[in-house]
């Protein structure tokens, strides 16, 4: 009976024992799970705009990060890089574990990196991650305005074909959209423009057919350029000048109703 009670003793205190070792093992593998993880040193996917605060002196840069169902973003970080050549150049970074397979991280969140600059940006660009520039020059504050395409300081608009592409580049319409110009002069511009829709046919007889998109867009020149401020298709003005009564009558007493095809 005496030497029953000891194995009944020893077995419980086994049983704890690998008890306790199992809990163990189960929590020190989800703390490895963590700490594997790796976290990269990454810039933005994209910047997102720019904007000043404080009178100035610090600068709001909106970029698109990593998200998903876990942690995927960790120390953001917006600091001033150099001021140089009237362009101040400011980094974006943070930490991230989207390059990891298993990290759920195939998603993406808006977020904002504030920039201390110490003293007013006045009229200097920013640069951002040495690729993304904006100017205050042409915007609207405290918004500053993203060199495109047509550069930082466009030429002024003009009646050009050169001028009519920058206006066509702004406006929000497919690629590859031709123009016809309608009317212009130093104020204002009228484009007729033209996408094919469908997909593309090869000879007449293969069966294959697409058709054409067509819109007319009313421009008005701004220091940045051509600006679109308004469409319409209606012959004439009567049309227009519900929307737009400023527009000259010479610019568009004599179009025609626009065939949307």
């Amino acid at each position: 009976m005496w030497q029953r009670g000891i194995r009944m003793v020893v077995l419980g205190a086994v049983l704890v024992i690998l008890a306790g070792c199992g809990s163990k093992t189960v929590e020190t593998a989800e703390e490895a799970t963590d700490a594997d993880t790796a976290w990269t040193l990454a810039a933005p996917i994209r910047i997102d705009g720019v904007r000043t605060a404080d009178g100035g002196r610090s600068l709001v840069v909106g970029a698109e990060v990593p998200d998903g169902a876990r942690d995927c973003v960790r120390s953001l970080r917006g600091e001033l890089d150099t001021v140089e050549h009237r362009t101040v150049h400011v980094r974006v970074t943070y930490e991230t574990r989207s390059l990891d397979r298993d990290s759920g991280c195939t998603g993406t969140q808006r977020v904002e990196a504030t920039v201390k600059l110490g003293e007013p940006l006045s009229a200097r660009r920013v640069m951002v991650n040495s690729q993304d520039v904006y100017t205050p020059a042409g915007a609207t504050p405290p918004v500053l305005r993203h060199c495109d395409e047509n550069g930082c300081d466009p030429p002024p608009p003009r009646c050009t074909s050169s001028s009519y592409q920058q206006a066509v580049n702004d406006t929000d319409i497919p690629k590859h959209t031709s123009w016809e110009e309608r009317g212009c002069d130093d104020t204002w511009l009228v484009l007729d423009l033209s996408t094919r829709m469908g997909p593309a046919c090869g000879h007449a007889g293969d069966g294959c057919s697409s058709s054409g998109g067509s819109q007319r867009w009313f421009y008005r020149a701004e220091t940045s350029g051509w600006r679109s401020v308004a469409t319409n298709g209606d012959a004439g003005c009567v049309g227009i000048h519900i929307v737009l009564p400023e527009l000259p009558v010479r610019l568009c007493a004599s179009l025609p109703r626009l065939d949307r095809g």
